[in-house]
């Protein structure tokens, strides 16, 4: 049996059921997996069985994600006065908890940044992270963000994508990763 629109033999029983005394002659509504075309057709055997569409749970990451304990200070990027031009508040320490070629989580207790700042996703930051073989800086974006910790001991978990690096920086963390990727599997979330 074909679709008549596709063409296509990917067919089953349609939701809706026709009435009882014409499915006992075995004519069924029909439904087609490829164009979503419904129609009636013979089956009257009842080969075609109804199949909800499975998808499978595929992991769209660009990047494997790293577990990682790295010192980090983050700062905010402020406009300038100068057109191109920035300034960086006073950094704030934290740690770098996740790194991937692509972005990473941070974490910070926040002191030095206003709270309603480290809240607004696609805000910019200006981090400095410490690997075993140097220093890389860049500018980062804010992806995600959660409060952490108890009332007096809160903190931030910010998910940030990169979004500016140099070119000597990019070839540092590709290395480190690589080494990463080599030594433990990468972290699996949920």
């Amino acid at each position: 049996m074909q679709c008549p629109r596709c063409q296509s033999a990917r067919i089953q029983r349609d939701y809706d059921d026709m009435p009882a005394i014409i499915r006992a002659v075995g004519l069924h509504k029909l439904l087609c997996n490829n164009c979503g075309l419904g129609f009636k057709g013979f089956d009257p055997l009842g080969k075609l069985h109804r199949a909800p569409s499975v998808q499978e749970e595929r992991n769209r990451r660009r990047a494997p994600r790293y577990r990682v304990h790295l010192p980090a200070s983050i700062s905010l990027i402020e406009e300038g006065n100068e057109a191109g031009k920035a300034t960086y508040t006073e950094p704030s320490r934290g740690h770098c908890e996740t790194i991937s070629q692509f972005g990473m989580s941070l974490s910070c207790v926040g002191t030095r940044i206003p709270e309603q700042e480290l809240s607004r996703i696609g805000r910019l930051l200006f981090v400095r992270v410490a690997l075993p073989e140097g220093q890389i800086e860049a500018v980062v974006s804010i992806v995600m963000y959660t409060r952490t910790g108890e009332s007096a001991k809160k903190g931030w978990l910010l998910g940030v994508s990169l979004k500016q690096i140099s070119d000597s920086d990019t070839e540092r963390l590709t290395a480190y990763v690589a080494r990463r990727a080599v030594s433990e599997p990468p972290v699996i979330f949920e």
